[in-house]
């Protein structure tokens, strides 16, 4: 049986001019993946914006002290734990998704999104708000959050994971699997399916 495309490259040029997250989400349907839809109030930072590729996932925490420097977890200790690791850990055609944390601050911003971009990461998802709006629309990275909101993350909150799976709204999401947004909402492709 031959396909339409041999590589996640044409894969996803071809669902990104040709498909849109209700069809998919409708297909889905039909195959008895009824659960694959992330919460609603993630959207896109600008109508026109489209994200599609493989998560690459991150674990978020909250921290209740401004300085955790003297926790004997080594991961807390570090001012946005596992963050920068996590970044530098993209990969071309993944998608940065994000949850765990409480919206209290912003999970992604204009600098995390300069070093996406030069790693080849295709977006970002993520449960909970970003910052540096008009730096990320100058850009033109696919961000999909719950909204602009100023506060960083910085001493409210804290990568602890990555590459693990995590759940959305009922959604788990695992490494390797089709992210894919729009102006619509985002849906998951499990990679197994």
């Amino acid at each position: 049986m031959s396909t339409l495309w041999s590589t996640d490259d044409e894969l996803f040029t071809l669902a990104r001019t040709e498909l849109f997250t209700a069809v998919v989400g409708d297909c889905m349907d039909k195959l008895g993946l009824t659960q694959q839809f992330l919460p609603p109030q993630i959207r896109p930072l600008a109508p026109g914006m489209v994200v599609i590729g493989r998560a690459m996932t991150v674990l978020e925490a909250d921290c209740f002290e401004p300085q955790s420097s003297a926790s004997l977890n080594p991961v807390l200790a570090k001012p946005f734990g596992l963050m920068l690791e996590a970044l530098d850990d993209l990969k071309p055609g993944e998608v940065y998704i994000c949850t765990g944390s409480s919206p209290r601050y912003a999970l992604w911003g204009e600098l995390m999104s300069t070093r996406a971009m030069k790693l080849g990461a295709t977006g970002a998802v993520l449960d909970g708000y970003s910052r540096d709006t008009n730096g990320i629309l100058k850009l033109g990275f696919p961000t999909f959050s719950y909204g602009p909101y100023a506060q960083d993350q910085g001493p409210r909150g804290k990568v602890i994971d990555f590459r693990v799976p995590i759940q959305m709204n009922g959604v788990t999401v695992r490494t390797g699997d089709v992210v894919f947004g729009d102006i619509d909402g985002v849906c998951v492709v499990p990679a197994s399916a």
